[in-house]
């Protein structure tokens, strides 16, 4: 009977010893399973996943995040903390521990919550990368910033996580590229694959509501370079109308000298005064006219300008309203 125990014993051990590779192997799939087990994605969450194209894969990887959507500031800066050098949209906690996104309300900015959860996803997948696959990962991502990537915002973007996240700068990249450029290598858009069955819809997404900052501010530029323009020509139409105002100035005084001792004279100087103060009037309409353009332009220009600091203001999850007067 001892062998046979020992037999008994034996397969034992063997069960547990394979029990816990399996738990090592599949520790995510575990972990994964105990998140989803009694979750329900609210409506508005599982909306987002549909109009990001999010694949199974990607929403599994979501959806263990619990993700919050919320217009809630408070509520959302104590998630998501308060970094005063940049705008903060959403987060993700580390190691699968929960993602919030800011829910925006200004409808102009459509499509900011998409592509701020597909940001914050993508982060949750890079941290489920094995060792080797993210270093060819990080590979593609280096590869594409360094000679291939030329959208200036997205350089700048970059540019401002070297400054504030320097350890994290590839990740963000792995975010950014896959939610806001519209065309990568082959290499990477087959990457993507797995988390996106369209990701084009996602970078288009974040054109449309960057495009809302980009026309106005392309306005504004424009609008600025026709004030400057027709500031210098009212200046310029200023001191014309300055000078010819003297030269009439002098002009009737020398008629005036000319009536009392010499009429014929000073007929024969009455029309050239006339039509010069009537070239003289003329110009001054002109000039009036072109301040009241100036002026329009101004307002316009001002307009515009409040409107962009309005959407700012809808993205920024720290601003507070202005007080009543």
């Amino acid at each position: 009977m001892r062998p046979l125990r020992r037999i008994v014993q034996t397969v034992v051990l063997f069960a547990v010893v394979g029990a816990g590779v399996i738990a090592a192997v599949h520790h995510q799939d575990i972990y994964d399973w105990a998140r989803l087990r009694n979750y329900t994605a609210p409506a508005s969450v599982a909306q987002i996943a549909t109009d990001d194209t999010m694949t199974a894969k990607a929403r599994r990887i979501f959806y263990v995040n619990q993700p919050v959507l919320t217009p809630d500031k408070p509520y959302f800066n104590k998630q998501c903390g308060d970094k005063e050098q940049t705008i903060i949209l959403g987060c993700y906690h580390g190691n699968q521990r929960g993602i919030y996104v800011y829910a925006v309300g200004d409808p102009r900015l459509a499509g900011v919550e998409q592509v701020t959860s597909a940001h914050e996803m993508l982060h949750a997948a890079y941290d489920r990368l094995s060792s080797d696959e993210r270093a060819r990962i990080n590979g593609l991502l280096e590869d594409f910033y360094q000679h291939d990537l030329q959208d200036k915002r997205i350089k700048d973007t970059i540019d401002l996580y070297k400054k504030i996240e320097p350890n994290d700068v590839v990740n963000e990249m792995h975010s950014v590229f896959g939610t806001e450029v519209a065309n990568l290598p082959p290499a990477l858009e087959t990457y993507y694959q797995q988390y996106f069955s369209s990701r084009p819809k996602v970078a288009k997404y974040a054109a449309t509501y960057q495009s809302e900052f980009t026309n106005r501010e392309a306005q504004i530029a424009a609008d600025d370079a026709r004030l400057t323009a027709m500031k210098k020509q009212i200046d310029s139409d200023q001191t014309a109308l300055d000078q010819k105002y003297q030269a009439l100035t002098t002009q009737k005084a020398e008629l005036d000298a000319l009536r009392s001792r010499n009429i014929a004279a000073y007929n024969a100087g009455v029309d050239s005064y006339n039509n010069a103060v009537g070239s003289y009037n003329a110009a001054v309409v002109a000039l009036k006219n072109l301040i009241a353009q100036y002026n329009t332009l101004v307002d316009e220009r001002n307009a515009i300008a409040v409107q962009e600091s309005q959407l700012s203001q809808a993205l920024n999850s720290q601003a507070t309203a202005p007080a009543a007067e």
